[in-house]
């Protein structure tokens, strides 16, 4: 299979923009060969017509087809072998075990959305049966359930080729869900995208699913994605990004005539706190785990624990060494791309630059070109309270100590800090009781906490949280993975007074699909006889 570098509307390829670009590999510093071509406007109306086309058959497919589409599509790009693995790393620099394991985290993710589509459980069927002999009125019959958005616009990320983009969690959600996707692919990756999405257009193909399904443009600018999310045929946005281009799509879809949702996942610093019979008794264990966690993948994860918070004293002023020394010790890898290394040297040098900053360690050897030397920052919590830049996230292999007077300050950091994807406390057990108001701050300001680990690691299961208050993500109330990542494509619907016949099979007396419904307020798969819906 050789990369075309053209677009994917519906079945088809298309090549009609007059705008190309390469990709880049930075390990070698060089581009990649490949000429893509931008997506022109009549490319990007003719995927979104095609998506809106296919939403009218696409939302009625049965679960077993859609859970057979989504398990294709995993088989698909589990056959695309080496070329994808090799792809991957032409375009990102990242290690082969990455590649590898990111395939498979993508292959997983796939699978237990096809698993959730056939058990069909996902849609809460909820029904409260009529009570026409009800005085003074009689009570009607409603059956609620969930159904899809419509057509559904994902953004590709450019720290997760496989498993926050093309085919990754917003998209096997939103297939899941009943929506059609279009990817705006992310120009960083294209290859990869493209292979990805041929996979996902054989397995539509395959399975029988209608054109339009899905799509991939590609764009370098941002002129593309802006196109998108205004067409007024789409009807929901994912993202996965920066602060910036997150809150710009947020603002550009509630603009419209019909405003729209945008579940964007954006920055995090992901505090740590350490306390201080933790910092005492496990000073050396604490800051091995850390100089680990701050560098792994070149600090390029959305959970990468960018800040620590703890108590000054003895125990902080070895913890210091301890860490300096781990973290010098760890050799520098390669960013994304030299636009990502770029700002992360910008970035890091305006918070090094901030009064009250000083840097506790760095790496100065020599570094081969775009890879990322670490660094490790302090500041008084006093000098942090009051400078808001010192909040910011630096992308990349660094992390900011801020050195607390004692706890009322660190409480009063963690009060003022932004909205966060997670939180950790590292503590002794029964620390926990005792800084219980430091817990309870901390929960207050992030979507999962984490006790005694490390942020970096997101597990996919369904008990999962990666979201929280803005600007970690749009919507707090929502999840980026796990399988209740489908409630984000979605709206409840309620039917009242409708003939059995007509309504959906998840809704109908016999409840032929065998769900656990909630059927006038307790849950059970029984169905309906006559007497209890005798107008029906």
């Amino acid at each position: 299979m050789k990369i075309t570098g053209k677009n994917h509307i519906g079945f088809s390829r298309s090549a009609n923009g007059t705008n190309t670009y390469t990709t880049f590999n930075p390990k070698t510093n060089q581009a990649n060969e490949t000429l893509f071509y931008e997506a022109s406007t009549s490319e990007i109306d003719e995927a979104v017509t095609l998506a809106s086309k296919a939403f009218d058959s696409y939302k009625e497919i049965s679960n077993t087809a859609k859970a057979a589409f989504l398990n294709t599509i995993a088989d698909e790009i589990l056959a695309l072998g080496e070329l994808l693995i090799h792809t991957y790393i032409s375009e990102t620099g990242l290690p082969e075990g990455r590649a590898i394991g990111e395939r498979g985290r993508t292959v997983g993710q796939l699978r237990s959305f096809a698993q959730l589509v056939a058990e069909g459980n996902w849609v809460t069927a909820t029904i409260d049966t009529a009570l026409p002999e009800r005085t003074p009125i009689p009570k009607p019959d409603i059956r609620k359930m969930l159904v899809p958005l419509g057509p559904v616009v994902v953004f590709g990320a450019s720290n997760f080729p496989l498993a926050y983009s093309t085919a990754g969690g917003d998209t096997a959600a939103a297939l899941a869900a009943g929506c059609p996707v279009i990817v705006k692919s992310h120009p960083m990756h294209a290859g990869t995208g493209e292979l990805v999405a041929n996979a996902i257009s054989i397995a539509a193909e395959k399975t029988g699913m209608p054109v339009g399904v899905f799509s991939n443009l590609n764009s370098a600018g941002i002129e593309v994605g802006q196109a998108l999310v205004q067409h007024p045929a789409v009807k929901a946005v994912g993202f996965t990004g920066s602060i910036k281009g997150g809150r710009a799509l947020f603002d550009m879809a509630a603009s419209r005539p019909e405003p729209i949702p945008v579940f964007a996942e954006m920055g995090s610093i992901n505090p740590v706190v350490i306390l201080p019979e933790a910092l005492k008794n496990r000073n050396e264990e604490i800051a091995t785990t850390y100089a680990s966690s701050i560098t792994l993948g070149t600090g390029q994860f959305c959970t990468n624990p960018g800040l620590l918070l703890t108590v000054k004293g003895t125990a902080l002023d070895q913890f210091l060494k301890n860490l300096s020394h781990q973290i010098l010790d760890i050799s520098p890898s390669c960013m994304l791309h030299p636009a990502i290394k770029k700002a992360y040297e910008h970035n890091k040098t305006t918070l090094t630059q901030q009064d009250g900053v000083t840097i506790a360690a760095a790496y100065d050897k020599p570094v081969t070109p775009n890879h990322a030397p670490q660094v490790i920052a302090t500041v008084d919590g006093q000098a942090f309270l009051e400078n808001t830049k010192l909040h910011q996230e630096v992308f990349g292999p660094f992390s900011l100590v801020v050195v607390c007077d004692d706890i009322a300050q660190l409480h009063t950091i963690i009060t003022q800090l932004e909205g966060q994807l997670t939180g950790t406390i590292i503590a002794a057990e029964d620390e926990l009781a005792q800084y219980a108001h430091i817990v309870t701050a901390l929960q207050n300001r992030v979507g999962r906490i984490i006790f005694n680990g490390v942020p970096t690691g997101v597990e996919v299961c369904p008990s999962m949280l990666h979201g929280g208050p803005y600007p970690a993500s749009t919507d707090s109330r929502f999840t980026a993975v796990g399988i209740d990542a489908i409630k984000r494509w979605v709206r409840p619907f309620s039917y009242q007074d409708w003939p059995n016949d007509l309504l959906p099979d998840a809704l109908k007396n016999e409840n032929p699909l065998q769900l656990n419904r909630i059927l006038n307020g307790a849950t059970t798969q029984e169905r309906i006889v006559q007497h209890e819906a005798s107008h029906v």
